[in-house]
């Protein structure tokens, strides 16, 4: 069985951003690639402990096990040699993807303190947008007896738009919650 939102761009959001951008070939539309979730775990270089709770919190919300990223050089002030662990990521495609972005929606960006909506300016130019959440907690999968760091994560969502516009049109057709111009 798909997942909700996966369904609901096959069954709606194809026909309306055909409308929108003037498009008949659908396949001329675009879609997403790929979501990337990533933590930079900065504590790691005096306490592998928090990388490990950091892996294992993002396996929790991704539902797939991350990789842990090195340090690509080394810099002194703040005691990081090249090579040292620092990091963990996971790439989500298809139907992982799209169950992970509808958690993300309607469960994840609600819980989030003082939030006004999604800034229109985090987009890369290629259609490509980028969010940070302050703290992995929003996620409801997660118990906050067991994670109690405080750890924040960057999400980003790669899209086939070749432009902010068209990619804007796609997100906020699967309903994320863009900051309206009103609201400035």
């Amino acid at each position: 069985m798909n997942p909700r939102l996966q369904d609901k761009f096959e069954k709606e959001i194809v026909d309306s951003l055909a409308e929108t951008l003037g498009r008949k070939n659908r396949f001329s539309l675009p879609r997403l690639e790929k979501v990337v979730v990533s933590m930079g775990v900065g504590s790691a270089i005096s306490d592998k402990k928090h990388l490990e709770e950091s892996v294992s919190a993002l396996a929790e919300i991704t539902g797939q096990q991350p990789v842990q990223c090195k340090a690509r050089k080394s810099v002194a002030n703040f005691r990081l040699r090249a090579g040292s662990e620092v990091g963990c990521k996971v790439t989500l495609r298809r139907q992982r993807m799209y169950e992970f972005l509808d958690r993300l929606i309607s469960l994840a960006l609600p819980r989030v303190r003082d939030f006004r909506g999604l800034s229109d300016t985090a987009f890369d130019g290629n259609g490509n947008y980028s969010l940070g959440l302050p703290e992995q907690l929003v996620f409801p999968e997660l118990n906050p007896d067991k994670y109690v760091r405080v750890q924040g994560m960057n999400i980003a969502i790669c899209t086939t738009a070749t432009s902010n516009q068209e990619a804007r049109e796609l997100l906020a057709a699967f309903g994320f919650p863009f900051k309206r111009d009103d609201d400035e």
